[in-house]
């Protein structure tokens, strides 16, 4: 009994001092959800203590590939956190069709817009892989915003630039006609893979399903587009890869062409 008694004594002892003291560890799965808001980059440069009150507060689920996450005009306003995977941003017109607006990757949040604005949502988002999300409330994103003077300012950022984005492809829609939109559209994929001495190998490759819902166009009309870059040499496609061995010529491809006025 005695050995019992003094366990207790120093038990309770220890109590103030991991209070007081340095950070808590986390329990259970918290030290793998904890490691996983590492890789936010929102949330880079934030304290050990900070990232695991705040994995306490996310709610962490897995999607499946093809999985939907957020569905247009949903009042859910929660804001996500990709831990790892992929999930895509489309809209779908009323003729049918698909516009992939983007792909968010692991490391990226999205969903903030109708935590500061308590809009609706205007996309749907569905899970391009195996993904794994954690997601908060607005009114949690905004109390971490409102603590963290360099979340604060990496959100503007990041607002800035999906701006900035959307603009590009605004002015691509109303300038360039389907056989440049496309041209531009392989340049962003060459430029995410990465060029080393003026050539690139994007594996894997975009499907021409895919790269037509990027630019608004028909699948058909971006595998005679590739077929005719193929045979300018701009390009080489075998299986799921994609070659690009003169990254300069395809840029000059998708310059300076303005799409023709309808007679």
């Amino acid at each position: 009994m005695k050995r019992r008694v003094t366990r207790r004594g120093e038990r309770a002892a220890a109590t103030p001092s991991r209070v007081a003291g340095a950070t808590p560890r986390a329990s259970g799965a918290a030290p793998l959800r904890f490691l996983g808001l590492r890789g936010i980059r929102l949330f880079e440069g934030l304290d050990t203590f900070s990232l695991e009150e705040i994995a306490r507060q996310c709610r962490w689920r897995r999607y499946k590939r093809k999985e939907r996450v957020i569905s247009r005009e949903d009042a859910d306003r929660n804001v996500y956190l990709v831990i790892a995977g992929t999930v895509r941003v489309t809209v779908l017109t009323p003729s049918g069709r698909g516009i992939i607006f983007r792909d968010i990757e692991a490391g990226q949040v999205f969903g903030e817009l109708a935590a500061l604005d308590q809009g609706s949502r205007s996309a749907d988002v569905i899970a391009v892989d195996d993904s794994v999300l954690a997601s908060m409330s607005p009114e949690t994103f905004l109390d971490i915003v409102g603590r963290h003077p360099e979340v604060r300012q990496r959100l503007f950022r990041n607002l800035a630039r999906a701006v900035r984005e959307l603009t590009e492809r605004l002015v691509e829609f109303s300038t360039l006609d389907v056989e440049h939109r496309i041209a531009v559209e392989l340049l962003r994929c060459v430029r995410q893979a990465g060029v080393v001495r003026n050539a690139s190998v994007v594996d894997p490759a975009p499907r021409h399903k895919e790269i037509a819902s990027r630019v608004g166009t028909a699948r058909e009309q971006v595998t005679r587009t590739l077929s005719a870059f193929a045979r300018r040499a701009l390009l080489d496609r075998a299986q799921r890869v994609l070659r690009v061995p003169d990254v300069a010529a395809l840029e000059q491809a998708a310059a300076n062409r303005e799409s023709t006025p309808p007679r």
